[in-house]
C-alpha cells in the first residue's frame, strides 16, 4: 500500500516546474532628502561597501547651527524673563489685594471724604491693572517660548536630516557629489539590506496549490526555506503569472548569482 502511494506521488514531484531566480538584497531603497540644501561632503570610498555606523553625506547646516544656538540663548532669556515677571505677579497680587480692602474699608466710612474714596478707588484699580497687565504679559511669554521651543525642535530635525549616516546597510551608490544642491526628494544613494536575501518567482495558478506545504529545493537539494509572501494577483508583466518571495540566508560570497528553484 505505501509503495502505491509512492509510485502515485511520484509523478507530481518529477513534474515540480523548475525556475531561476537572482539572489537579491532583502531590500532595496533610494535614500531622498527630506530637506533643500547644498552638499558639502559625501564619502565617495564608502560607495560599494558594507557600512557599520557611518555619516556618508552632509548638506549643509551651518546657517541652521547658528540659528540653533540664537534660538537656544533666546529661549534662556525668556525663561528668565518669566521667572521676573512671576515674582513681580505675586507682589502685585499681593499689592493689589491690599489696596482692594483698604477702598472697600474706606467706602464704608461716612467720615471718610469723597475725594479720599476716590483716591483710594484710583489706587485700586491701578494696582489690578497693573496685576493683570502682568498676568497677560506673563501668558504672551509663555506663547513665546512655545514658539521658541518649536523653533529648535524644528531646526534640531532639519540638521538631523542633513547629515545622513547609514547602519549596517550596503551603500550600493550615490547619486549626488560634493557642490550639488539638492531640493526636497532628490535622491541621495541606493542602499540595501543585504543582513538576509531573497529569491522572487513568478509561479502559475496551478504551483500556488498547497504552496505553504512544499518543500524548497534550492540547486537539487532541500532545504529549510518556506514561501514568505504570496501576491494575489497576477503580476503586471507576467500577467498569467503571480508573484513570490522566498527569503533566505544572506549569501557568503555575492549577490545577483542565479539559483535553480523547485517547489515539490
Amino acid at each position: 500500500m505505501k509503495r502505491l502511494l509512492y509510485l502515485l506521488a511520484l509523478p507530481a514531484l518529477l513534474s515540480a516546474k523548475v525556475h531561476y531566480a537572482k539572489v537579491e538584497p532583502y531590500e532595496s531603497v533610494v535614500l531622498k532628502s527630506a530637506v533643500s540644501a547644498q552638499v558639502v561632503w559625501v564619502d565617495l570610498d564608502s560607495e560599494g561597501k558594507m557600512i557599520g555606523n557611518k555619516e556618508v553625506i552632509h548638506l549643509d547646516d551651518m546657517l541652521d547651527k547658528a540659528d540653533l544656538v540664537a534660538s537656544q540663548k533666546s529661549l534662556e532669556i525668556l525663561d528668565v524673563t518669566l521667572g521676573i515677571n512671576q515674582d513681580m505677579v505675586f507682589n502685585l497680587k499681593k499689592s493689589f489685594d491690599r489696596q482692594e480692602g483698604y477702598y472697600n474699608r474706606l467706602n464704608k466710612l461716612s467720615t471718610a471724604s469723597k475725594t479720599q474714596k476716590d483716591t483710594a478707588f484710583i489706587s485700586y484699580v491701578t494696582a489690578k491693572n497693573q496685576y493683570l497687565s502682568t498676568k497677560e504679559k506673563i501668558e504672551g511669554i509663555k506663547r513665546q517660548i512655545l514658539d521658541m521651543q518649536l523653533k529648535i525642535s524644528k531646526l534640531n530635525d532639519s540638521i538631523s536630516k542633513k547629515s545622513i549616516q547609514l547602519t549596517n546597510r550596503y551603500l550600493y551608490k550615490l547619486t549626488v557629489r560634493k557642490g550639488d544642491y539638492v531640493n526636497m526628494g532628490s535622491a541621495l544613494a541606493t542602499i540595501q539590506d543585504q543582513q538576509r536575501a531573497k529569491l522572487t518567482l513568478f509561479l502559475e495558478p496551478s504551483e500556488l496549490e498547497a504552496i505553504e506545504s512544499k518543500k524548497i529545493f534550492i540547486d537539487g537539494k532541500e532545504s529549510s526555506y518556506k514561501v514568505n509572501k504570496v501576491w494575489n494577483s497576477a503580476d503586471e508583466k507576467f500577467i498569467s503569472s503571480y508573484r513570490v518571495e522566498i527569503y533566505i540566508d544572506s549569501p557568503k560570497d555575492s549577490f545577483s548569482k542565479l539559483l535553480k528553484v523547485e517547489l515539490k
